[in-house]
């Protein structure tokens, strides 16, 4: 299952509450917030984090019984009165139930600032509710903007050995066996369209500089060439295309 990158946007807004006595002297009272909002990965525009279903604020002790605050509504957005400066805490549930935590400097620098993080949702299953969610803050893996495999079409994809094929067959798997790259590249070529995702996924993360491959989302096409790929990625890609039941191994 693919990984999906998104970047979290925390943005905090603060100023001083002109006549209140904060009890503490040089260090007048003010109201602070924070909320959390999403870049779209395409238009890098900003919009609601809707993959969290809950996200919870860990402040200081000095709060007391409201020292952890939680919000299950987009923006999520905390606001309290104080006159210290501190560092918080930030769990944020997404829609498959895991918990990411971040952390925030809660700062009277400027009356506004925003901070990005860059967050990975792994192992995202397509067509659950996380992967619905994602899908409004940017394409997913073997999509285009839109959502779509290209006008709907089923993605496609052309594997090979490329001109290397002829002089070397074979490679070396990590338990010493070989590799058939022709049989790799067919069974590659018989996977379903989930599992392809996957493929297009671990290429991406594991190819070297030397690699080629290119992914055509808007054309809905996956093309590589084995044997521009590391001996540990193909290597994977054996296991895995094996584990698919998509390799004859007896013939």
């Amino acid at each position: 299952m693919p990984d999906v990158k998104r970047q979290v946007k925390i943005i905090t807004e603060q100023k001083i509450i002109h006549g209140a006595d904060s009890g503490v002297a040089g260090f007048p009272l003010r109201h602070w917030s924070i909320q959390i909002k999403l870049y779209h990965a395409e238009t890098k525009q900003e919009v609601d984090a809707d993959v969290f279903d809950k996200v919870t604020y860990v402040l200081h002790e000095s709060f007391g019984a409201k020292m952890r605050q939680e919000f299950v509504k987009p923006p999520f957005r905390v606001a309290e009165d104080g006159w210290g400066e501190f560092e918080l805490g930030i769990e944020l549930v997404d829609a498959a139930g895991k918990t990411h935590v971040l952390a925030h400097d809660l700062n009277f620098q400027s009356p506004k600032y925003e901070v990005k993080h860059s967050m990975t949702f792994k192992n995202v299953k397509p067509n659950t509710p996380i992967w619905e969610k994602l899908r409004l803050s940017g394409p997913l893996p073997g999509e285009n903007a839109n959502g779509d495999n290209a006008g709907g079409k089923k993605r496609t994809s052309e594997i090979g050995t490329g001109a290397g094929g002829g002089a070397q067959k074979k490679k070396k798997a990590g338990d010493g066996k070989s590799v058939d790259m022709d049989k790799l590249a067919e069974g590659l070529q018989r996977l379903g369209e989930d599992d392809l995702l996957q493929v297009v996924q671990m290429v991406h993360d594991n190819k070297s500089e030397d690699s080629w491959m290119r992914n055509d989302v808007e054309q809905g096409e996956f093309h590589v060439d084995l044997y521009t790929l590391p001996d540990n990625l193909i290597n994977m890609l054996w296991t895995f295309t094996k584990e698919k039941n998509a390799i004859d191994v007896a013939s």
